[in-house]
């Protein structure tokens, strides 16, 4: 199996990944903190489960990693990917926790855009990663056309489920707890394109923009 990114094998750090991307995240939950007892307010305490739903599918791929005796079984292999499929969209989504500037007004803007974004990158890294762990298990024994078209694929998927959860409301769970609403919801727009312009306007501009994101890192990483 593939590692996220070639500098991972190369580089001799004594610090490893999962430390690096904890100490990001302690920065970010250490900002929270801060504001928090600064500011006397408990604004943005949403952030930490938001970063811990973006972890989930970098803890399903990590674990894979480790459990190679599992990817090579078929259905628990699919079952895993399934799992991770619907919870990748939360490591990205994040990044639309930026609409709350114009809400919160408790500190300093420039403090707090630091602060979401700190959150949001620490989601896109574990997106990014555990996506780079699913393109080895899959592309990795299809061919790099298959990869790139899993990439934008998954992509457009995440964009769709950012739509989806920060405008619709629903989340990862209500596929098994709602699902006759979010079927319902989906339906409506996927049968009503022209109705739902908006919707998917932001889909497929936010899935062509995760998509460079993934492949300018993806080949700065190579490139090193």
């Amino acid at each position: 199996m593939h590692e996220p990114f070639s500098i991972m094998k190369t580089a001799k750090s004594p610090v490893t990944l999962d430390q690096w991307l904890l100490a990001s995240a302690l920065f970010s939950c250490g900002l929270l903190a801060a504001r928090m007892i600064v500011t006397q307010t408990i604004g943005y305490i949403f952030l930490p489960w938001n970063l811990f739903l973006a972890f989930v599918p970098y803890g399903i791929t990590r674990w894979m990693s480790a459990h190679t005796e599992v990817v090579e079984n078929k259905i628990r292999r699919v079952a895993l990917l399934a799992l991770w499929l619907l919870f990748i969209p939360n490591s990205f989504y994040i990044i639309t926790d930026l609409f709350h500037l114009i809400h919160v007004r408790s500190a300093p803007k420039w403090f707090d855009l630091l602060l979401i974004f700190s959150f949001a990158w620490n989601g896109i890294l574990f997106g990014i990663i555990s996506l780079r762990r699913v393109e080895g298990i899959i592309g990795g024994e299809r061919g790099p056309r298959l990869s790139l078209f899993l990439v934008f694929l998954v992509m457009w998927l995440n964009a769709l489920g950012i739509y989806i959860g920060r405008f619709l409301r629903f989340n990862s769970w209500d596929v098994l707890t709602d699902p006759v609403n979010l079927f319902t919801e989906i339906s409506g727009l996927v049968l009503n394109p022209l109705d739902n312009w908006y919707a998917w306007g932001m889909t497929g501009t936010y899935a062509v923009f995760m998509t460079l994101l993934y492949l300018s890192v993806k080949k700065m990483g190579e490139s090193v």
